[in-house]
């Protein structure tokens, strides 16, 4: 029986969304962003140059077409990396109103979000009466630190200090429909952190609030404070029997690497891994290895957006994307007859742009074991219709398979 790797780049977007003039990064519209084509402009003119040199080198991902993919979705065809073309390429839209991690996963996996999610607004405070009081009743506290719009890294050198002395949690927000509670591992505690993030939960997903993050992290004021690996988002549950769901009900096996778990909320998923890119990667290659007859594995890696996009490192976002380069060739020479797999994006964070949010943008679909053609313009549901029919499974979602 065939298997399918579903794989995505979080954050890779090529351009293009025709909408993107109703998305904004502080006050200025999307329309031009183009994660990759300006990763690559930036590369060719010298302009990346922090721990790699020169064009950006990306000969695996190009052979699958995605060079073809960023000028299909934006005509960028005057960068100078490419490859001789022997997979199957294409450039996906999104329907959904949404440019985050869980709208775009669940329109891939089928299932496009029917409502508009609630922000918050760019004010101090940001957060409701009714949710402060929530919050702080499930932590115990008095009060809640920041209120406000934030970098996940700079709020807690700004109120690492303060949450060590109060013990009140560090609670910000987005662009994106989030509520993100910060605290220390070892003074306020893990397990007490990702408690008040699981008791908050229901609240905030009553109020369409995608996700509540725990952000755990250690140090101190003198040495400086580090987000953990210990992350863990309570996302709001999809409205639809998603591909994952669809694929297990079929008898077949549903590895999910990376955030995939806490975007689906555990639903359709047999088995999961969590860590840093890094080490996802080991799990995706020994995946390759041991993945059972007829089934998915789904992986996500997050950090060319946490590292790299939101905090506009272009040198980092291409060195990131020639190490996932470098892997994804020792996956391609691994995959048995029969493998589909299909590498992908969930939004665009361009590193070069305005402010530090998400970028509207049309993502890459590449994929090895179809063929060699051009899938052309597709929608993002498309993708988990081709992965559907590709396993021969019972499909329900949205979109039309590309096989």
């Amino acid at each position: 029986m065939p298997r399918a790797f579903l794989v995505v780049m979080d954050s890779v977007g090529i351009g293009g969304a025709p909408d993107a003039d109703a998305f904004f990064n502080d006050g200025v519209p999307d329309t031009g962003a183009s994660t990759l084509g300006h990763i690559a402009e930036a590369c060719e003119a010298g302009r990346a140059e922090e721990g790699r040199t020169g064009p950006l080198h990306l000969p695996h991902m190009c052979g699958l077409g995605l060079a073809e993919a960023l000028a299909l979705a934006s005509d960028r065809r005057d960068l100078s990396f490419s490859a001789k073309v022997r997979g199957a390429w294409g450039a996906a839209t999104e329907t959904s109103r949404g440019k985050d991690t869980p709208t775009g996963h669940w329109e891939l996996a089928g299932v496009p979000v029917p409502w508009e999610w609630h922000t918050f607004p760019d004010q101090k405070p940001a957060f409701p009466e009714e949710v402060t009081r929530a919050l702080c009743e499930a932590a115990g506290t008095d009060g809640i630190l920041a209120d406000c719009h934030a970098s996940g890294t700079e709020i807690i050198e700004r109120e690492g200090a303060e949450h060590l002395r109060s013990g009140w949690p560090i609670c910000y927000t987005s662009a994106d429909s989030v509520l993100q509670i910060a605290a220390h591992e070892e003074h306020f505690g893990l397990d007490r952190l990702l408690k008040l993030c699981a008791d908050v939960a229901p609240l905030l997903h009553d109020m369409k609030v995608g996700r509540v993050i725990a952000r755990p992290f250690m140090g101190d004021a003198e040495a400086g404070f580090t987000r953990t690996q210990n992350r863990k988002d309570y996302a709001i549950a999809p409205p639809a029997p998603t591909l994952l769901e669809q694929v297990q009900t079929a008898g077949r096996h549903v590895q999910a690497i990376g955030k995939i778990g806490d975007i689906f909320s555990m639903r359709g998923i047999d088995a999961v891994s969590k860590g840093s890119d890094t080490q996802l990667m080991v799990d995706l290659h020994d995946a390759v290895e041991t993945a059972p007859e007829g089934g998915l594995v789904f992986a996500n890696f997050v950090e060319f957006d946490s590292l790299y996009g939101h905090r506009r490192d272009v040198s980092g976002y291409a060195r990131h994307l020639e190490w996932f380069d470098g892997e994804i060739g020792r996956v391609l020479e691994r995959l048995r007859e029969g493998d589909l797999l299909i590498i992908t994006a969930d939004h665009g964070n361009d590193p070069t742009w305005v402010g530090t949010d998400h970028t509207r943008e049309r993502v890459p679909v590449i994929a090895a074991g179809i063929g060699a053609r051009e899938l052309g313009q597709m929608g993002f549901a498309d993708v988990a219709a081709t992965v559907a029919a590709h396993l021969d499974v019972a499909y329900s979602g949205e979109g039309r398979s590309g096989l």
